[in-house]
């Protein structure tokens, strides 16, 4: 890769939300006051002291960070070879990393005079960080979740309904994340003056995929200082490894480390059912090619006439055809690879934490762990693996035990 190329990570995107052919602002005229309105309240953010030391505060009082980087023995010794850090982001409040972003955008909702906030979710955990902090600011919460989530995610839901929110249940195409943002889109369409909208991943229009990119790379941010502290100064990591729906928690973890040519950055997508098999995975950047979605231009699913097809993961929260364009970007340029696991790979990797750690995650970042485990041996006991525990498993031990033939109701 060309040292230019190199030395241009961390400058973008460019003024017109691109990263390289990716990114953009496909929406709306409805919309483009209320995008351009945001761009302006985030960049004027951006070198405000008082919004940051207002986030500092949050992050630390309400959100519980830093959260730990701890180093995983038992993991560590039953594989052999590299030492594998966590990154717990799974400790935060309300159990994942989608706080991080979500508290980010209700304060620019709040300088903005919005007082009606949607969002939307997969997995849950972005709509329960938007009730969340709706509720810590008394902010009307509407949350779009397809039909097919609410069944698999019940736990969720009834947090969110618990916190004040309305869930919307999504029942048009499989009723998953991408016919929820759908839906969330035409409420913002409808209901432009009084509402924002808290998108959940680094995905959408400009400037959506930077923004909360920015938020999220707090996670990074802190992965630094820690393994310094833990290993010795100036060590940095040598592999990151994170797993990607839309890609937030892997961008938090990755961008403050673009810049360092040293550190081996690995996204993880879900291959469902095997990418061998037709659309039964949303793994978009080994399946998939560019085409327009929700405001941006990334990778997608799709068929011969540019039409979305309908993926398939395990993990809700990684069931989306698309992802953000800056991985996008990152896997074009070579400055990551993305690789893909399998349903039955991941709930293998969430039975292997549950027993040699005592963590129970999430089935995203089940996914993550699960290529450690096929990398971890090959590598030297010097060797660095750090990877993003984006969210503990409260939300999955229904769904997972009916996947291993659990009976709940003993």
């Amino acid at each position: 890769m060309a040292d230019d190329l190199i030395n241009s990570f961390m400058n973008v995107p460019d003024d017109n939300g691109r990263f390289g052919i990716y990114g953009g602002r496909f929406v709306s005229e409805t919309l483009m006051p209320l995008i351009l309105a945001l761009e302006a309240q985030y960049e004027h953010a951006k070198t405000d002291a008082s919004f940051w030391a207002e986030m500092d505060d949050l992050w630390k009082h309400y959100v519980g960070r830093p959260s730990p980087l701890y180093f995983a023995p038992r993991m560590t010794e039953e594989l052999g070879g590299a030492k594998i850090y966590l990154k717990r982001d799974e400790l935060n409040h309300t159990g994942a990393h989608k706080i991080n972003n979500v508290l980010g955008q209700i304060l620019l909702a709040r300088r903005m005079g919005k007082t009606r906030i949607i969002a939307e979710t997969g997995a849950g955990q972005h709509g329960v960080a938007t009730a969340t902090v709706c509720a810590r600011f008394g902010l009307k919460c509407v949350v779009y979740m397809g039909a097919t989530d609410v069944e698999r995610q019940a736990p969720n839901v009834f947090r969110m309904r618990l916190l004040g929110a309305e869930v919307v249940p999504v029942k048009s195409g499989r009723g998953t994340l991408k016919d929820a943002m759908n839906d969330a889109l035409r409420d913002w369409v409808t209901n432009v003056r009084d509402t924002f909208y808290c998108i959940g991943t680094v995905a959408g229009p400009h400037p959506y995929p930077a923004m909360v990119r920015d938020f999220q790379s707090i996670i990074g941010k802190e992965v630094r200082w820690q393994l310094e502290e833990q290993e010795g100064e100036g060590r940095l990591p040598d592999t990151l490894i994170a797993a990607i729906g839309g890609g937030s928690n892997a961008m938090g973890l990755f961008h403050p480390f673009l810049d360092d040519p040293s550190v081996n950055i690995i996204g993880v997508e879900a291959g469902g059912h095997g990418v061998d098999e037709k659309m039964e995975h949303c793994a978009s950047l080994t399946g998939g090619r560019p085409g327009v979605l929700h405001g941006n231009r990334t990778y997608l699913l799709q068929d011969d006439d540019g039409q979305i097809l309908e993926g398939h993961s395990i993990s809700a929260g990684l069931d989306y055809p698309g992802i953000g364009p800056e991985h996008a970007w990152l896997h074009d340029t070579g400055r990551a690879q993305y690789v893909n696991i399998t349903d039955k790979e991941a709930l293998e990797a969430f039975q292997f934490s549950c027993r040699l750690e005592g963590i129970i995650p999430a089935l995203e970042p089940s996914h993550a762990l699960a290529h450690v485990m096929k990398i971890a041996p090959t590598l030297p006991p010097e060797h660095i693996i750090v990877m993003n525990m984006c969210g503990r498993g409260d939300k999955d031990i229904f769904a997972v035990a009916k996947h291993l033939g659990f009976d709940m109701g003993m």
